[in-house]
């Protein structure tokens, strides 16, 4: 069981090897980004963004931020 889906493995493995070698020497440069890229893209800027706004509007990091705030405004030069 294990040999055989080790050696299935193998063989995807080396089909998207071969397929990748085809595409990238297919003679076709593509200079930019197509319109599904870009969707793909700004869904994936879109989901880290509100990833990023949960982890600041948490409790720990808003005590942080804002003891770090206080400390250097409080500071005299």
């Amino acid at each position: 069981m294990v040999r055989s889906l080790v050696r299935c493995t193998g063989q995807v493995r080396g089909w998207f090897r071969g397929r990748w070698q085809q595409v990238r020497t297919d003679g076709r440069h593509e200079a930019g980004m197509t319109t599904a890229e870009y969707a793909v893209g700004t869904i994936a800027a879109a989901a880290f963004a509100a990833v990023l706004i949960a982890i600041v509007r948490s409790d720990a990091v808003r005590s942080a931020l804002t003891s770090i705030i206080t400390t250097a405004l409080s500071t005299t030069g």
